[in-house]
Formats: C-alpha cells, structure tokens, sequence
C-alpha cells in the first residue's frame, strides 16, 4: 500500500486543472482544495510512470464481484480509448445541455441510451494511464483554449468537477472512451425524477443484469444483501 499526500497532489494538480475549475466545480469561482475532484483527469501526469494503469472509485459503493473482475475490462478498450466510465443513470445532462438542445433539436446529446448520449458517470473509472500519456488529442482536451471552445460550443456550466469535463469531451470525442456496463456503476439517485424529469427518468435509470457495483451516489441507501 502506498500512502500519497492529498495536499502534495493538489500542488501537482492545480495548474494543470485550474482552467477548468471554473466551468465545473459547484462554486463561483476557482478553489484551490477543489481541484482534488478532477484527480482523474490528469492523473497519468502525475503519477510515477511505473503505474500504467488505475481504476478510480467513490467511496459510497457496494462490490458485489471481485474487483479483479473489474480491472480485465482493460482488455476491452478499443483503439485509441484511454478512460473506461459508465453512463450517467439520470438525465442530469439533459438538464445541463438544454441550451444546446434546444438549439440543435436533432441532437442526441443528452438523450437516453441506448442510441442517445446521457452523459457520464465518474464513481467508477478505468484509467489506462499509459493510453492518456501517449493521446496526443486527450492532453490537447486539457489545454485551457480547447476547454473553453468546448464550454462555449455546448453552452456548458456544470458543477461535478471531473465528471462534467469526460461528459463534455465524450460528446465530441466518444472514441476516447470505453462504455462500461451499467451494472459496474449501478447509480441509485433518483433526484431528478422528483424535479422535473419523471416522465423521461426511467429511461435513462433503467439497468438490466446482475449489479456488479451498487453506487449510492447522492446519500441514496443501499440495498442489503
């Protein structure tokens, strides 16, 4: 086990992921300590080059199956793919999207699977780390201007820090990411089917086979065995 220093990361962390604090994190503005929420986004810039790969998790899950299981979706990466995430299970980016939905109304952008584009989920994350040093297009995504094009194309103001930033992108360039079944990060929230959203909910909520990973993300409880 190694042990690594929270604040020793966030020094590391903060310039390369500053830009992009003000377009996805919860406050007005850019705060140092936030910058822990986009770890993963730049992570293969800071680890040792030794580690090639990492899955990231929440701490507010449930393992139904052993973890190694898990880390053989590597295997499962297409060509070019550097990020493993599963979809986002509600229609929080049909939300954050509406501007540019309603400006592009044959969009898919925001709709739900299986043909539409809901968005990520970042409890649980494949990083293949090596795939992300060696993606010319995935570290151009990390420069300021390119972050800033994107926020202004889609019209986008989020607030769930690394989240947002693999949402945005995977809309522009899906190729850079490996889709993990729902049942790897089975979302139990269901807060926007009571604000605003009942009539669509279930179709992005929906999850068939047996739940690998329960996440009871937004203080959700989760099912006893």
């Amino acid at each position: 086990v190694i042990v690594h220093d929270v604040n020793e990361l966030t020094e590391k962390l903060f310039p390369i992921v500053e830009a992009m604090q003000k377009h996805f994190s919860a406050g007005s503005g850019t705060y140092y300590s936030d910058s822990i929420f986009f770890l993963s986004v730049a992570m293969h810039r800071i680890m040792p080059k030794e580690i090639t790969q990492i899955i990231q998790v929440d701490l507010d899950l449930k393992y139904k199956t052993n973890i190694r299981d898990l880390f053989d979706e590597f295997d499962n990466f297409p060509e070019g793919a550097v990020i493993g995430i599963a979809r986002e299970m509600q229609p929080v980016y049909r939300h954050t999207f509406w501007q540019y939905r309603r400006e592009n109304p044959q969009t898919k952008v925001g709709d739900p699977p299986p043909d539409g584009l809901p968005g990520f989920n970042s409890g649980v994350l494949l990083l293949n780390l090596e795939a992300m040093r060696q993606s010319k297009l995935y570290n151009q995504l990390l420069e300021p201007t390119t972050v800033q094009k994107l926020t202004e194309k889609y019209h986008f103001k989020g607030h769930l820090g690394d989240q947002d930033f693999f949402t945005m992108v995977g809309m522009e360039h899906p190729e850079l990411f490996h889709v993990l079944d729902c049942t790897w990060n089975r979302q139990l929230c269901t807060w926007w089917r009571d604000h605003g959203y009942s009539d669509v909910f279930d179709q992005y909520f929906q999850c068939e086979g047996e739940v690998k990973i329960y996440h009871g993300n937004c203080n959700t409880p989760i099912p006893e065995d």
